[in-house]
């Protein structure tokens, strides 16, 4: 007897083509776009059944907005966003967003004017005399960010407070967009910022600023960027979200392979995407950093899409982004971390995309994570973690 067809269940076969193929994707010109753009221009999205087009868009806040008004079905973005939005801080429309994959870890950098080359390396203490004395002179330095509930504010934070520098307090913290940062600096307007890669590259190669210390000497393979999504469109869109999620899941396979990286950075330097010269792009995909002041090493967590269950959307890093959320008194009173962590990020939806392409992912994750301020966070305590630290701006 021959066996039936692929699909067929009874009498009928099994629909599992996407509800809604029409998708665009929204992206900011940073590298850890790379698998939404690599899945598109290699056909990954369309062999999954997805009609994709890719937006590149201005800002952060954009994205959001976007994103929220249905313009944009899927998008790039901070992992700090949805939780905003999804609890309408910040000044974010509350508009419940979920989180069923994680794009990369690692990969962004703290620069600092050409002018502390020399007198602060990686340890934000040093820097503190140089704050005490712009902020006595009624000229307090300035730092930039890219989003106030984004990973690079978060890493900004708390970069500064472990060198006992208040963010709200000591210096001038601003919102400025990726692309935007190196320009604002070489005018100026700007002492320090926090930005994914290429552009602190860039501000090395532009002799503007080095870079004192990696997101990854932060907090060792941290997570970074997600694939987003309206919790009701992933409601009502299942099978598109898991065709997605299987083509994201190539795309990060095939970025993971070093001797593609030279390809990617010539696909993601094109003006419609990152808009930077592939050299500048390349280096520290490699893992080659070099950091602008005479520091050069060879760092094995570089930014990476794929590798060491990556794209698994933890629970804990939920509860991590709330209880810095909660530090830095964006909410008040003691949050619900269980409840807005089962919220936002859907292992659910990632899982039965894997379990579709037969992927052996490395599953939940509860571990503590050490940061290198020796603080260690636990998911089981982040309302204890939150009330931690000596510097703070707690409410309620």
């Amino acid at each position: 007897m021959l066996g039936l067809p692929a699909g067929w269940i009874g009498s009928a076969y099994a629909d599992d083509s996407p509800e809604s193929p029409a998708v665009r994707f929204g992206i900011i010109a940073l590298t850890d776009c790379s698998p939404i753009v690599i899945a598109h221009e290699k056909g990954l999205f369309k062999k999954h059944g997805i009609a994709s087009s890719i937006s590149k868009e201005a800002s952060w806040a954009v994205i959001r907005d976007k994103l929220q008004t249905g313009d944009n079905q899927a998008t790039h973005m901070l992992l700090g966003m949805p939780i905003a939005s999804t609890l309408g801080l910040l000044g974010s429309p509350r508009k419940p967003m979920v989180i069923p994959w994680m794009l990369n870890r690692n990969g962004q950098g703290i620069t600092l004017k050409s002018e502390l080359v020399g007198k602060v390396k990686d340890d934000p203490a040093a820097l503190k005399p140089f704050v005490e004395k712009a902020k006595s002179l009624g000229e307090p330095l300035t730092f930039a960010m890219t989003f106030p509930a984004g990973t690079h504010a978060m890493w900004m934070r708390y970069y500064l407070a472990a060198g006992g520098i208040n963010p709200d307090k000591d210096i001038n913290l601003t919102t400025v967009p990726p692309p935007q940062m190196v320009a604002n600096m070489k005018v100026g307007k700007m002492d320090g910022f926090c930005v994914g890669e290429p552009w602190n590259a860039r501000a090395i190669a532009d002799k503007i600023g080095f870079t004192s210390i990696t997101t990854q000497q932060i907090w060792k393979d941290h997570p970074e960027k997600v694939c987003a999504f309206l919790a009701e469109y992933a409601d009502k869109n299942p099978r598109t979200v898991t065709a997605v999620l299987k083509a994201l899941h190539e795309a990060s396979v095939w970025l993971d392979d070093l001797g593609n990286r030279p390809e990617q950075c010539d696909i993601v330097s094109k003006p419609s995407y990152v808009n930077c010269p592939k050299e500048t792009i390349l280096g520290r995909l490699l893992g080659d950093y070099d950091m602008g002041d005479g520091r050069k090493f060879k760092d094995e967590y570089y930014m990476h899409f794929s590798r060491r269950n990556c794209n698994y959307p933890q629970a804990k890093y939920v509860k991590w982004w709330l209880s810095q959320f909660r530090r830095w008194g964006m909410v008040t009173g003691t949050p619900d971390y269980d409840a807005v962590a089962a919220k936002v990020a859907r292992p659910d939806l990632y899982e039965a995309a894997m379990k579709a392409v037969g992927y052996e992912h490395g599953g939940a994750d509860a571990k503590p994570e050490t940061l290198f301020d020796g603080k260690t966070f636990d998911p089981a305590k982040p309302e204890e973690y939150a009330k931690g630290f000596a510097i703070h701006n707690l409410k309620g």
